[in-house]
């Protein structure tokens, strides 16, 4: 599996396979990501800005993520140039099952050693049982959880060592 920052043509990509994931979760009765935050719009800023990363076995897109360098909306107390802060983690269908989600965290955690942060961070709402057991089963570490409007947010974080 490679692991490559996204390339400003591959907004639509990135779009379909976070689409495809926010349907997915929605079809449980569980709605995640609003139609703005996954927008073709709001991503294509993002891919410009070469934050979001894809996952590819042999050409086929496993799966996306976004890479922060600052989350002053869910860590404000956070030193600047600290951290790197893990977002919409998505895993196509087709790939359920299959390690993509480690694959992509491991690659987070090296690209955060290679620019020097000292923690990987990340947030999911907190009644995400099976996204928590994921989290913490790649080693994060519940820090705290915080409320946003109706909704609670667990917060995680990863030192990283070396």
């Amino acid at each position: 599996m490679q692991i490559e920052q996204a390339r400003p043509e591959e907004a639509a990509t990135v779009a379909a396979v976070l689409n495809e994931a926010a349907q997915w979760i929605a079809a449980e009765g569980r709605p995640l990501w609003s139609a703005t935050d996954i927008g073709l719009e709001r991503i294509q800023r993002d891919t410009d800005a070469g934050r979001y990363f894809i996952a590819r076995h042999d050409g086929d897109v496993a799966g996306v993520m976004r890479l922060d360098l600052e989350d002053p909306n869910f860590w404000p107390e956070i030193d600047s140039g600290s951290s790197v802060f893990v977002h919409k983690l998505a895993v196509r269908r087709a790939w359920a099952g299959q390690g993509v989600p480690a694959l992509l965290l491991t690659f987070a955690r090296e690209h955060a050693r290679g620019l020097g942060r000292q923690c990987l961070r990340l947030d999911c709402v907190a009644d995400r049982a099976a996204l928590r057991r994921l989290y913490e089963g790649f080693g994060f570490s519940l820090h705290s959880e915080i409320h946003k409007g109706s909704r609670s947010f667990a917060r995680y974080a990863l030192p990283l060592d070396g």
